[in-house]
């Protein structure tokens, strides 16, 4: 098809898509549909109702573990493969928004309401929760054991595996088709991607002249790390649940700015950077500004997503910077089965407590097992308060979300 023809049917296409000054309404409209699919997705979506219902169900009650940067909205689509600028591939927390200076209970408490809706979801028996809850424990101990008696890293649940192997075999021809459904140096605009303003856009040609920002791209391994930096189109990404309603932008570049071929094309992700629901210490010492707190808790949490993160400013809002690379993939849980619910959530729980673990000297890692191992009852072995919390946190979760489909359906906000 000729570039003529190209552009006439971009343009037919972008007249029919959303102004910008629509954005925000379709944009609510379209999380809480994503809300109502299933509890599990509610639960994603909700971190903010997360951390009134667990204070109002707890309130003091929760130990008060060691000051460390936490995720803050720990569930299982949080964690997945995620590349380094090498190319090596681990599993590590992959959405740091909410990340803060916080409580680590809030992280392990998350994960379990997480893989306890998906155990719900998969019609999984009570008893199979339990069991779940107790692997989660000792899977986020097994982090926090003395380096003579650590054991070697538990084998990867198939689901794991299969998103691992997945990943290390992706290129950006699958990256391409899959985010922006073409091989062809543009960004398709419909349901997914809808037309800039003209002030975004050269918002988003600005950024990508600033050597830091443009040092993302450019520093990965086999890349012209002198090459030029053209961006070649840009758009407003409708992306994420929790994230509609910010500002988002998916931008295609060109690095050496010479023939364009796959190996020099990269996909940036920009994401607006909002205040953290997830509670923080209060004498906690943080970056004030919203995108430099997320990089730096990347950079603590996850140092594979943390190296490849930059913070700025965009449209006087603040924003974070990465480029998306094939490898880096969510885990799909949403449906487990018995024999492999307990796998799940210990490796899920060691992915974790390995991220929090390597922020802690060794007399606090003692000192936050012990904790972790105190005041454990006969019927569970897993601590006592992540139980209690989970369960309260399912019942509560579980009306919010009927409460939630039922606004829903009949149109009330």
């Amino acid at each position: 098809m000729s570039s003529q023809k190209k552009s006439r049917r971009r343009e037919k296409r972008t007249n029919a898509l959303p102004k910008p000054a629509e954005r925000a309404e379709l944009l609510t409209g379209q999380r809480r549909l994503k809300m109502a699919r299933s509890p599990h997705a509610y639960v994603r979506g909700n971190t903010a109702q997360f951390y009134e219902w667990i204070v109002e169900a707890n309130g003091d009650s929760l130990p008060h573990g060691p000051a460390i940067w936490i995720c803050g909205d720990c569930h299982t689509g949080n964690l997945g493969p995620i590349a380094n600028q090498d190319g090596e591939v681990e599993v590590h927390i992959r959405d740091l928004d909410q990340t803060v200076i916080g409580n680590p209970a809030h992280d392990l408490i998350r994960l379990g309401l997480s893989l306890a809706t998906a155990a719900r979801g998969s019609s999984l028996s009570g008893l199979t929760t339990v069991h779940m809850l107790e692997a989660l424990a000792a899977g986020y101990e097994s982090a926090f054991r003395p380096k003579q008696r650590k054991a070697k890293s538990p084998d990867r649940p198939e689901p794991v595996h299969l998103a691992m192997k997945m990943a290390v075999r992706r290129s950006w021809q699958h990256l391409a088709e899959e985010r922006i459904e073409d091989l062809e140096p543009t960004i398709p605009l419909g349901k997914r991607f809808w037309p800039l303003t003209r002030d975004e856009r050269k918002a988003i040609d600005g950024l990508f002249r600033d050597d830091v920002i443009a040092s993302l791209p450019t520093g990965l391994r086999g890349r012209n790390d002198t090459g030029k930096v053209e961006v070649l189109d840009a758009a407003y990404w409708v992306k994420g649940c929790s994230s509609l309603g910010r500002l988002r932008y998916a931008v295609l570049l060109d690095v050496d700015g010479g023939v364009i071929e796959g190996d020099d094309l990269c996909l940036m992700d920009i994401k607006e950077g909002v205040k953290a629901a997830a509670p923080r210490y209060e004498n906690a010492s943080m970056p004030r500004d919203n995108a430099e707190r997320v990089v730096e808790g990347a950079r603590h949490l996850s140092p594979f997503l943390g190296e490849r993160m930059r913070a700025a400013r965009m449209l006087d809002r603040a924003v974070v910077i990465r480029e998306l690379l094939p490898q880096d993939l969510k885990l799909e849980v949403d449906e487990l089965d018995r024999e492999e619910a307990r796998k799940v959530a210990f490796y899920l729980a060691a992915v974790v407590g390995k991220a929090h673990a390597r922020q802690m000297d060794a007399p606090t890692r003692r000192g936050w097992l012990a904790e972790l191992r105190r005041g454990r009852s006969k019927t569970i072995d897993a601590p006592l308060w992540l139980w209690t919390s989970v369960v309260q946190l399912v019942s509560s979760h579980e009306a919010g979300y009927l409460e939630h489909c039922r606004r829903y359906a009949t149109g009330v906000n």
